[in-house]
């Protein structure tokens, strides 16, 4: 009987496993179908052909759903439930000598595995020739995005005034943009916008609002908020040192090839990319674990549960890296190549401005962080609304970089000058809204759209002549970003200065004086 229940249990466990992956294919499915009917309206209003090895993209994007299925289930299953369990312990103790080791390091192990990230970084490489090396571009932005969660958790806890630290930060980037060498300027801010996605924004989220719910004083969406704007704009800093380090004082590297990935054997090259991802994926088990066992000293509620989580989100990740590299870039090159041979460039920027808009509504990031904003600002914030703005921000921000690359506008003046105007709007719009409007700049680039766009983006820099793939390939991430935090704060102080109109007392006209 024993035996029976156990087998009973077993079944039920493995049905609802199932249930949840088809859910999550379906959901991955639904953010990829606004790509797919942009692309099939060009491909038969305008380019009206079929494109070539159409089924291989459509295998491969197919595989993208199917990893990253298995990447959020599996991070259901391991990483999130234990840290956000040792996150809430570590708030409740109020300990900080334990709370923020937890930040920087939990920050560093979730980055570092960033799929959006992973796939930037090694579009750097090849396009740099070997200069900027993957693995350590990776490194960089993650350590700092390790060390802005310790800055971002001591300002939850000090009250510190998060609009103060975006404009000495920005003031920041703005000046190392000047200084930094041409070629690592758009990329710097590309890794800004590819932090943040959905792998790391929950857990993100839940250590700020989870802190400033459990200090007096403090406000969930004044305080709460915050934690991503802050890994947004730090690696902006990191990566341009990193360039000054590379380009002026470092030589020029060749592409390193892994001699076992040419060699044509399959099972060889799969080994080694499953190799490739267990290195990447073991930094976050490890933190995990660590605190788990030797700070909390605890054990692991479910031990096999969050094995089979560790081994999906493996998997997950090295499927969605394989169909990444057999669907969605190969289709942004072989877009960014039919619309450079139209030689009409509204039809380039309505595509990306179509792109942009159709991805950030279906955007799991953003319906999570607006959703959220919208119960704790008890609906005076409305989360359709923050979507829509976001949407357009992100639509009108892609325009104005594929115009940018088309028309050969310099990169550091335009991105500079946006900045710019969103400091000056951060000082004019309530500062309860500010730590949100830059929060949903973040979230607005996922695993399906960051590559997509990274692709599209280095794809006119080599069809347009006298564009270089580096310095003006990268660069689209960086205005999808901005995009989103200028139209959240002109919003908000649309509203500040509608409300103080509306409240102005009226003086009553006499009749002799009409």
């Amino acid at each position: 009987m024993h035996v029976a229940l156990c087998a009973t249990i077993a079944e039920r466990t493995r049905v609802k496993l199932a249930r949840s992956l088809v859910r999550r294919f379906v959901h991955a499915l639904r953010a990829l179908v606004p790509i797919l009917c942009v692309v099939v309206l060009f491909q038969a209003a305008v380019f009206r052909q079929i494109p070539d090895g159409w089924y291989s993209i459509v295998v491969g994007l197919l595989i993208v759903a199917a990893g990253i299925a298995f990447f959020l289930e599996g991070l259901e299953r391991s990483v999130f439930p234990v840290g956000k369990s040792i996150t809430n312990k570590l708030v409740k103790s109020a300990s900080m000598w334990k709370l923020l080791p937890f930040c920087f390091a939990i920050g560093v192990a979730a980055v570092i595995a960033e799929p959006a990230l992973i796939s930037v970084a090694d579009q750097a490489e090849l396009v740099s020739e070997g200069r900027l090396d993957s693995l350590v571009l990776r490194v960089v932005i993650a350590l700092s995005v390790g060390a802005v969660m310790v800055l971002g958790a001591l300002r939850v806890f000090l009250g510190w005034p998060l609009h103060r630290i975006l404009i000495i930060g920005y003031g920041a980037v703005i000046a190392l943009t000047i200084a930094a060498p041409p070629e690592v300027a758009s990329l710097a801010y590309d890794s800004g916008g590819v932090t943040t996605n959905i792998v790391t924004v929950p857990l993100i989220a839940a250590i700020g609002i989870g802190m400033a719910a459990s200090i007096s004083g403090r406000s969930r969406l004044r305080d709460g908020f915050g934690l991503v704007a802050l890994c947004v704009m730090v690696p902006m800093i990191s990566v341009q040192l990193y360039g000054i380090l590379v380009y002026q004082f470092g030589g020029a590297d060749t592409v390193r090839v892994d001699e076992a990935q040419d060699s044509g054997v399959w099972w060889l090259e799969l080994l080694v990319g499953l190799g490739t991802v267990v290195r990447d994926v073991l930094p976050v088990i490890l933190v995990v674990l660590v605190f788990q066992f030797v700070i909390l000293r605890r054990r692991l509620g479910n031990p096999v549960q969050a094995t089979v989580g560790f081994g999906m989100v493996i998997l997950g990740l090295y499927g969605f890296i394989v169909g990444l590299e057999i669907g969605l870039l190969p289709m942004g090159r072989r877009m960014a190549e039919q619309l450079i041979d139209t030689d009409v460039q509204l039809l380039i920027v309505a595509f990306g401005v179509l792109i942009g808009f159709a991805t950030t509504m279906a955007e799991p990031a953003l319906i999570a962080i607006a959703d959220e904003a919208e119960e704790i600002s008890e609906k005076r914030l409305r989360a359709g609304t923050l979507r829509i703005l976001v949407a357009c921000g992100v639509s009108a921000g892609i325009g104005i970089g594929v115009l940018r690359i088309l028309t050969g506008a310099p990169f550091v003046m335009l991105i500079a000058g946006l900045y710019l105007l969103a400091i000056v709007l951060l000082m004019l719009a309530p500062k309860e809204h500010v730590p949100l409007a830059f929060d949903l700049g973040g979230v607005t680039t996922s695993e399906i759209t960051v590559p997509l766009i990274t692709a599209l983006g280095i794809g006119l820099a080599s069809a347009v002549p006298g564009r270089d793939m580096l310095m003006d390939g990268f660069g689209l991430i960086a205005f999808a970003s901005v995009g989103p935090v200028l139209a959240v704060l002109s919003y908000a102080v649309i509203v500040r200065l509608t409300a103080r109109t509306a409240s102005r007392p009226t003086i009553p006209v006499t009749s002799k004086e009409a």
